[in-house]
């Protein structure tokens, strides 16, 4: 099973209460994260993109990074974990983008790979003018799926005559041509997203709530493979969850009970306000899943896996026999101190890691 990490490019990290870490981004932040990552043999790291944060007084992800020159100045000072920056495709034309994952791609050759942002929030895009209104929320699969393969022909072949409903290629060219394919990261969620990470992507980023339960886990990663199964393709599922560790169960959900406290429902009702403005969003999308969290209050509607080191280390072992999982993506409540604790503690009593601590 890889191990990634998702690296802390907004504020507050993925808690929304007023009680935790407060992460404020920095690039110094987020390349001791990703060196420390390589340092313990994690396999990536990935950034998203956010254009605007929430309401409420955590001040939830208000404070950015941008992805790609994030990655790429990470790439510089890395040496051999992949490397996956976020696009939000309503600000950039594919033709940019692919050329700005050729340039990364320079300075880390085979390091590369570029996470495919549908948008799901309205007011990241209004603010600049960029929305093009609920339509958008009906094609933005149909959109991608244009991006995507004008992207792989300008990769692949330096030159692009794309015609479709959205993107019309001119003798389009790109050069010089990265060292290799850069694979495609969704995080397709509904079914429709899931066909599209199925015909076009390489690794679909999925989620699921609880509280050490990976049963929802194991539903969504059997969804991945059935919309893998009609297409013939190798697409990996890479599962997102957070590790809240200390040295006893008591302690660690000590932690967890203090976050709680200070649930930002300010926040979480601009949230739900904001997924909801896709009113035919599909059961299980990330529109709907986002905005039922108001419904159940908590810091965080992922995956938790919360306890000893060896608690968590036995629970991730579990996870790796998901059938068709092909990773994790880690996040932790703070950034320093976990990927510490997981390298030095965790990694190191997990069964299936053995190679990488060995």
């Amino acid at each position: 099973m890889k191990i990634g990490v998702f690296i802390p490019i907004g504020s507050r990290g993925w808690l929304i209460s007023t009680t935790s870490p407060k992460t404020m981004p920095s690039y110094d932040l987020n390349r001791t994260v990703v060196q420390r990552a390589e340092f313990y043999g994690l396999d990536f790291a990935l950034s998203m993109v956010k254009l605007r944060g929430y309401d409420g007084p955590s001040e939830y992800w208000v404070h950015n990074l941008e992805s790609f020159t994030l990655m790429a100045g990470i790439a510089a000072v890395t040496r051999r974990i992949q490397l996956f920056a976020s696009v939000a495709v309503l600000t950039m034309p594919p033709a940019l983008v692919a050329r700005m994952a050729m340039t990364i791609d320079s300075i880390a050759p085979g390091r590369f790979g570029v996470n495919i942002v549908t948008g799901w929030q309205p007011k990241e895009y209004q603010q600049m003018g960029l929305w093009p209104g609920e339509a958008h929320f009906e094609r933005r699969y149909d959109y991608v799926s244009e991006y995507v393969q004008i992207m792989r022909e300008l990769w692949s072949s330096g030159r692009s005559d794309f015609k479709g409903d959205f993107f019309q290629m001119d003798d389009c060219v790109l050069s010089p041509r990265p060292s290799g394919p850069i694979p495609i990261v969704g995080a397709g969620q509904s079914d429709r997203g899931m066909r599209f990470v199925a015909e076009y992507g390489d690794f679909n980023f999925v989620g699921a709530p609880g509280l050490n339960d990976t049963t929802g886990a194991s539903g969504v990663v059997a969804r991945v493979r059935s919309a893998v199964a009609k297409t013939g393709r190798e697409v990996g599922a890479l599962l997102l969850l957070m590790i809240i560790a200390a040295e006893t169960d008591e302690a660690a959900f000590a932690k967890w009970e203090r976050y709680k406290e200070g649930t930002d429902i300010v926040a979480l009702q601009w949230q739900a306000a904001q997924a909801g403005a896709d009113s035919n969003a599909q059961e299980g999308s990330t529109a709907s899943n986002l905005a039922r969290v108001i419904k159940d209050p908590q810091p965080t509607g992922i995956l938790k896996l919360i306890g000893s080191y060896q608690s968590i280390a036995r629970m991730l072992d579990e996870i790796a026999q998901i059938p068709d999982l092909k990773g994790v993506m880690l996040t932790f409540d703070d950034f320093i101190v976990g990927m510490e604790q997981f390298g030095e503690q965790i990694q190191p009593r997990m069964k299936s890691r053995a190679k990488a601590t060995g």
